[in-house]
């Protein structure tokens, strides 16, 4: 199996890499730029082409918003000439307004944001026009390296005393981009052996929590990994923001139909953290090392 990823610097798409590699039945091809033309997918001959998410489009510019869903309509052009499958992944934050029961996937988005409803009628127009499509629905994201990795400019922050500022009053189930590589890798594969399971899908990580706790438990666990090396670092603050003062948003999605279709199981995200801080350590070993001349 080939697989065409768009936008090689987000952190999906870095992760897909490192999923791929480590398997000999596919074939990865990246290209730096978030859109395709069908001359380009004539040539290349993906099995799927898959486009990462916006990871908080609440947060960016109408024009950074709609720059995407141009691209992606532009992507489901190509794909529909060259009858190629789409795979888009999107944010949990098309749920504007949250809900208080977990999310379905049968759940169409309906924000008030314009931004967001741009996003929301390229979903249309996928599901109207494309039968071979994924349109996978994501918690927000966190990883060590790329675009939109949240957890790298966390303890970026933290380890230079900066304050991290988390909201207290939204609740979401942050989920590892290594979990979503290694879920979206499967789930292509049974389609590619005649699963033809298309459609929408929820994938997040486990227990939902509030984004300052989620913050809160990461500077514990990267106080926690630095005693355990012997390195005494006065880190950042966590501090608590509050935009809904009425009641917690809750973002929760509901993964039971990946489960059932897939197999797919959701990543506890406090394991997910904990293995990366793991990796971030020796990370900053090989650096410390550098640094000091001494040989690794």
């Amino acid at each position: 199996m080939k697989l065409l990823i768009l936008n090689s610097g987000h952190c999906l798409s870095l992760a897909l890499a490192r999923e791929v590699s480590r398997r000999a039945d596919m074939e990865l091809v990246i290209e730096q730029d978030t859109t395709i033309t069908a001359a380009q997918l004539h040539e290349i001959a993906p099995d799927a082409v898959v486009i990462p998410p916006l990871a908080q489009p609440l947060n960016m510019t109408p024009a950074e918003v709609g720059a995407h869903a141009d691209a992606v309509d532009r992507c489901l052009e190509a794909c529909l000439a060259q009858s190629v499958p789409l795979v888009w992944c999107v944010s949990d934050q098309l749920y504007e307004d949250g809900f208080d029961e977990p999310i379905d996937e049968h759940v169409v988005p309906t924000p008030r944001d314009e931004c967001l409803r741009r996003l929301v009628a390229t979903g249309d127009r996928i599901r109207a026009a494309h039968q071979r499509h994924l349109i996978i629905r994501l918690g927000p994201l966190f990883a060590l390296e790329g675009s939109h990795a949240w957890l790298n400019e966390m303890l970026d922050s933290l380890v230079t005393g900066q304050s991290v500022r988390a909201a207290e009053d939204i609740v979401c189930c942050p989920t590892s981009v290594d979990a979503v590589a290694m879920a979206l890798v499967g789930m292509l594969q049974q389609q590619a052996c005649g699963a033809n399971a298309w459609g929408a899908y929820h994938l997040a990580g486990t227990e939902p929590v509030s984004v300052f706790t989620f913050s809160s438990m990461v500077r514990t666990q990267l106080a926690t990994h630095l005693e355990g090396r012997g390195e005494q670092i006065e880190l950042g603050e966590v501090t608590a923001l509050n935009h809904h003062h009425d009641a917690k948003l809750r973002r929760v999605l509901n993964c039971r139909r990946v489960l059932d279709v897939f197999g797919v199981h959701q990543k506890p995200w406090r394991l997910e953290v904990g293995r990366m801080l793991d990796a971030w350590c020796l990370t900053r070993d090989g650096q410390q090392d550098a640094s000091t001349g001494e040989s690794v």
